[in-house]
């Protein structure tokens, strides 16, 4: 990771640039030497033409994006950005003013401006080698190493860096060749001709939760769900509350499980997923080409893998990006949504995948399991979930041997396995309109052939998600981790429902509290029949505990600072668990871990949920989810899965019947529900992880300031 920041520095009184770095510590030197390099080809040669006509675009279109959002910024966002104003003695403006005069800057600015703007602002860097324009601040070099490591080239002193430092500055540097960025990855002709071959056309939407088919040709409120004829299911949202702004989810069902259920390798489904994520290259397009069309068109894209799925977010503008020229001389490029979507149909049909790619994700993914032994937090909830899961590799970090043994062609035919568009699910929302992207979404995706990676599907494959591990009688489990910072952190688990209420046996929430309930009226069981009575059972409960942990334990008690319960909330498997967490000091860990166990026993039956209690969580479960819904990554969220047949309860009634569900939901409800849960002493999982000083640590005998009023953490560059 390498990242160059310039800014006013009002704590500093001064502008700051600097020139951040992270690597693995056995390459610090090459790491230095190659950013380092760069820098100083931006600082000696500039940018090109190319460069210059894209990036002046994109700072246009954000500005245009930020203008348009200007009467929605909270009233703490601008009086940040007003003390941050006037501290600095900058001009205060509003999004549209600041849009005009960035409009009216870039129509005048020209190539030699930028470079002696660039020469300038490189000038601590270039400076440091001989002849080269220098700067007249300080030039401050940090490095943050590990204290002890087995191989030497890891090792780093000052004199060691400023001679590799030193070392960058002398080598001579090329002027960086202008690539050819596409305005398009698909040419109009190209997509005529794929409108030939494949015909798409639009079906009804289908769900498993008891809605009515949803009709192929009209708009429905609040989103419109459909099926393309090559079986993608498709879900959008017109969300004018983000103006200019879009967020679309491609999910496909498998995950980490569908590594065991078909087959594959461990790891080769996370791996390869994190490799297309690093990847990038389609067709003809070589990754470099892809990545700035990206980056011309304000598009950011995230590929996960989790436990259950591989999902795909894309942000994105939904005006026209990738513009060039000024005001009525200005030539429109595609709107950021036809980008986006021409980025996900080469994804499906023309990815290339590349051995470098693969390469970077197996590091970042050592780097990650390495790191995890390393941080008290994470290596005693990996500790905690290996005990809970009895060793399922499925919901524990992928170590390094797993991850050196998985080939490009292992991540390729596991990726492209879920790839099949019977099996994806589009959901997109955003400021727009719905026709139009509609129409969008027929062509780019609907032309995507039926049978499109077929070769990589596992044929004779069960395509139903296992439950989790049964859980065995519950332990306590101890961790000591060499820190010379003292602190501690514990753990409460146990068996929980999923998302959607099923437990890991099959039997849901709903069943059993109807089933505990023998007096329920007709009523009751009604309710207690809906698709989403489980889900909002369990967000209230979790709610609930959540503050009756903080009351009790952090102040009532004051053992702690921090205590939280969280579920895992899987939609797809059956089951799950709940995870207290809660910090302390290593003195009093045992206590505040023991203060957890009786928080939630009282929960139970000394002190169950009154309805004081259900009445606040309600309205904090209410109001997030009003408030969530002014975003379109959460409609593009809950959308996701409405029309999946693997989350039989998700489907349109759990957005239009939620404020229903909720309200609806009693004492007796989540008094029932809890019962579904582990919570007997014998069924809990516990765990503590305390630090304890390396040997022959030598104290720093520095006194440590405390942080002035108002100061937040991080350097003079944190936001």
């Amino acid at each position: 990771f390498v990242e160059f920041n310039q800014l006013d520095s009002a704590r500093e009184g001064c502008a700051v640039c600097s020139l951040d770095m992270t690597a693995d510590p056995p390459r610090w030197r090459e790491a230095v030497l190659k950013s380092i390099s760069e820098i100083r080809k931006l600082g000696i040669h500039g940018v090109t033409p190319g460069e210059m006509e894209r990036y002046a675009s994109a700072l246009l279109t954000d500005a245009e994006q930020l203008a348009a959002q200007g009467d929605m910024i909270s009233h703490g966002d601008q009086l940040a950005y007003l003390m941050e104003t006037v501290a600095n003695g900058h001009t205060f403006m509003s999004p549209e003013q600041s849009y005009a005069v960035t409009e009216q800057a870039l129509s005048t600015l020209t190539l030699e401006e930028v470079n002696r703007a660039a020469a300038e602002l490189c000038s601590h860097i270039t400076g440091l080698n001989d002849g080269e324009l220098t700067s007249t601040g300080k030039v401050v070099a940090v490095a943050c190493t590990p204290k002890s490591s087995d191989n030497e080239a890891a090792f780093v002193d000052d004199d060691m860096l400023c001679q590799a430092i030193r070392e960058a500055c002398t080598i001579e540097v090329e002027p960086v060749e202008d690539v050819v960025v596409p305005h398009t990855l698909v040419t109009p002709e190209e997509l005529e001709e794929e409108m030939k071959k494949n015909p798409p056309s639009w079906e009804s939407g289908q769900f498993s939760d008891g809605t009515p088919n949803t009709p192929a040709d009209r708009i429905t409120r609040p989103f419109t769900l459909r099926r393309l004829s090559n079986g993608i299911r498709v879900g959008i949202n017109q969300n004018p509350a983000e103006s200019q702004r879009g967020h679309l989810r491609l999910v496909a069902p498998g995950g980490r499980d569908a590594e065991r259920r078909l087959g594959f390798k461990s790891g080769s489904l996370a791996v390869g997923a994190r490799a297309m994520q690093e990847g990038g290259s389609f067709g003809s397009f070589t990754r470099e080409q892809v990545e700035l069309f990206a980056v011309d068109h304000l598009i950011m894209v995230e590929i996960n893998c989790n436990e259950e799925s591989l999902v795909m977010d894309f942000v994105f503008p939904t005006t026209n990006v990738g513009n060039s020229g000024y005001g009525e001389n200005m030539k429109l490029g595609i709107t950021g949504t036809e980008s986006v979507l021409q980025i996900v149909r080469e994804i499906l049909v023309d990815f290339n995948w590349e051995e470098d790619a693969l390469g970077r994700s197996k590091s970042s993914y050592r780097t990650a399991h390495e790191s995890l032994g390393k941080s008290l937090e994470g290596k005693s909830t990996e500790m905690i979930m290996d005990a809970v899961t009895s060793g399922d590799d499925r919901f524990l970090s992928i170590d390094v041997d797993t991850v050196n043994a998985v080939t490009l062609e292992d991540a390729k035919n596991a990726v492209m396995s879920q790839l099949r568009p019977k099996d994806l699910e589009i959901s997109v929302s955003g400021d727009f309109v719905v026709n139009e992207v509609l129409e969008q979404i027929l062509q780019y995706l609907g032309t995507v052939p039926a049978d499109a990676n077929a070769e990589f599907e596992v044929k004779d494959a069960t395509m139903e998600f296992d439950s989790v591990p049964k859980l065995a009688p519950g332990k306590h489990l101890d961790l000591e981790l060499e820190d010379s910072d003292p602190r501690a952190v514990a753990y409460v688990a146990g068996a929980a429902p999923n998302q959607w209420g099923f437990l890991a046996d099959g039997t849901s929430v709903a069943q059993r509290v109807s089933e505990a309930d023998k007096r329920a009226s007709d009523y009751d069981k009604q309710r207690r029949a809906h698709p989403l009575f489980g889900n909002a059972a369990l967000s209230l409960i979790s709610e609930i505990a959540n503050r009756r942990l903080f009351s009790t334990v952090r102040e009532r008690k004051q053992l702690t600072y921090d205590a939280n319960f969280s579920l895992t909330g899987f939609e797809r498997m059956k089951g799950g668990w709940f995870l207290v967490t809660v910090t302390a000091s290593k003195e009093k860990a045992q206590k505040a871990l023991d203060a957890c166990k009786e928080t939630l026993e009282a929960l139970r039956k000394s002190n169950p949920i009154s309805v004081d209690n259900l009445e606040s969580a309600k309205r904090v479960v209410l109001n997030r989810h009003e408030g969530e819904l002014r975003t379109s990554q959460y409609w593009a969220t809950i959308m996701s899965g409405i029309q999946e047949e693997s989350i039989p309860l998700k489907g349109p009634l759990s957005v239009t019947d939620f404020h229903a569900v909720i309200e609806a939901m009693t004492t007796t409800d989540l008094q029932l529900a809890l019962d579904c849960m582990g919570l007997e002493e014998s069924q809990l999982y516990t765990a503590i992880g305390k630090t304890v000083q390396p040997e022959g640590l030598v104290v720093d005998e520095i006194v440590k300031a405390s942080p002035m009023a108002g100061m937040g953490r991080g350097g003079a560059l944190m936001g």
